[in-house]
């Protein structure tokens, strides 16, 4: 029989057979052939390779390759998985004389730096290179590169817009911004949503569409004296409807300079003038005769010539006359003026003897030329016939209320 001391080593012995076994099946193992075990570091920690993070996704709104790109199409770029750090856009295409020409188109960048827009819509018949560069989480770079082309288009499928008043002009307090078109806009509210005025210092205003070619705006107010206005028609690529497009963008800027504003009663043929609301000079005048009266209303100086020839044919007059004109200020499109008439001068102050316009002595006529601003108002009582409603500038003629409804906006 074993003895107590035997059985007590044959126990020891089969707990280190056990131990060796349980080791073996699932223990740590520092052998490099351990079988299920990672290589431990100095304090005993497993280390891993990391995921590596995915690049930046970058992704513009138009196809590379994509051929007869819309001009009103405004260019955008959209980051994922990181930032955006710069996008350049830039094109090549000829001139009406089929010279190459090259130009680049701006834009911004959001906040975030998640979405850039171009700040312009495209040129017709050109051919684009979009450049895009972001980074992800690990600053790793991308840059992915986009070409396409536009769409042809004539010139009958492109409005031109003209813009007064002119550069750096000095104008009157009841001055008009005035923007015409060489071709019908039919999408109103989309071009006038275009249409800046910004003043300094800062007045209300409004749009007002006279017809399809010709939309004008004005303040609430007349301007006051000394106001700068800068004025943006931000129409390059948009649509005007009918398969017609904005040509280009284009900007002016004016000054309204002091308030000169001359009143006529023509039931008296009396003109006072008055500068920054103070009385300076009393004209005796004389306006139309009947069957050709001068309208009544505000009217505003639109342009100033020197010498001017007016004749009888011009108005379809039966009485023939054919003069040259002296310090004419044009009011009225239809071809009413201001001007010196000595011809006329036992009528000055005493009836109307006109075909229309209002004469006066020729030294009054050159005091008041010399003095006179485009934009300067002119506002003409005593007569029954009133002024059209877009013969000259004839804006002030009703109210700030009725001018808002010609907007479309």
């Amino acid at each position: 029989m074993p003895t107590k001391e035997m059985r007590r080593l044959s126990g020891v012995v089969g707990m280190v057979v056990l131990a060796t076994i349980l080791a073996a099946c699932g223990g740590t193992s520092n052998s490099p052939g351990g079988t299920g075990s990672q290589q431990s570091g100095p304090a005993g920690n497993t280390s891993a390779t990391p995921t590596p993070p995915d690049p930046v996704s970058l992704k513009a709104n138009v196809k590379s390759g994509a051929s007869k790109v819309k001009v009103d199409t405004l260019v955008t770029v959209s980051a994922s998985l990181g930032i955006l750090t710069k996008v350049n856009l830039s094109y090549t295409n000829k001139d009406r004389q089929g010279r190459t020409q090259r130009g680049t188109v701006a834009g911004k960048i959001n906040k975030d730096r998640t979405r850039w827009t171009a700040s312009d819509r495209l040129e017709p018949a050109a051919t684009y290179q979009l450049t895009s560069v972001g980074r992800n989480t690990a600053n790793q770079s991308n840059t992915v590169t986009t070409s396409f082309s536009t769409e042809r288009l004539t010139l009958a499928e492109q409005t031109y817009p003209t813009l007064y008043p002119l550069k750096g002009s000095q104008v009157g307090v009841g001055m008009p911004v005035i923007v015409t078109f060489d071709l019908p806009v039919k999408n109103r509210r989309e071009f006038e949503k275009n249409l800046h005025v910004t003043s300094s210092p800062a007045q209300a205003g409004s749009w007002h569409w006279y017809h399809s070619r010709e939309v004008r705006f004005r303040p609430k107010n007349y301007w006051k004296p000394g106001t700068k206005v800068t004025v943006a028609a931000n129409i390059n690529g948009l649509n005007a409807g009918g398969g017609i497009y904005g040509q280009l963008s284009r900007k002016t800027h004016f000054t309204v300079g002091r308030s000169m504003i001359t009143k006529i009663n023509l039931s008296s043929d009396v003109a006072k003038v008055y500068r920054n609301g103070k009385f300076v000079r009393r004209i005796n005048v004389s306006g139309g005769k009947p069957g050709w009266q001068t309208r009544s209303g505000t009217k505003l100086i639109m342009d100033r010539l020197y010498t001017t020839r007016m004749t009888n044919q011009m108005i379809g007059a039966r009485e023939e006359y054919d003069l040259r004109v002296k310090y004419a200020m044009r009011i009225t499109s239809s071809g009413e003026f201001l001007h010196a008439a000595p011809w006329n001068a036992g009528h000055f102050g005493r009836r109307n003897a006109s075909h229309g316009c209002v004469g006066m002595s020729t030294r009054d006529a050159s005091w008041l030329f010399h003095r006179t601003l485009i934009g300067d108002p002119v506002v003409t009582t005593g007569t029954s016939r009133r002024v059209e409603h877009g013969n000259g500038y004839s804006d002030w003629n009703i109210s700030y209320a009725q001018y808002k409804k010609g907007s479309a906006l």
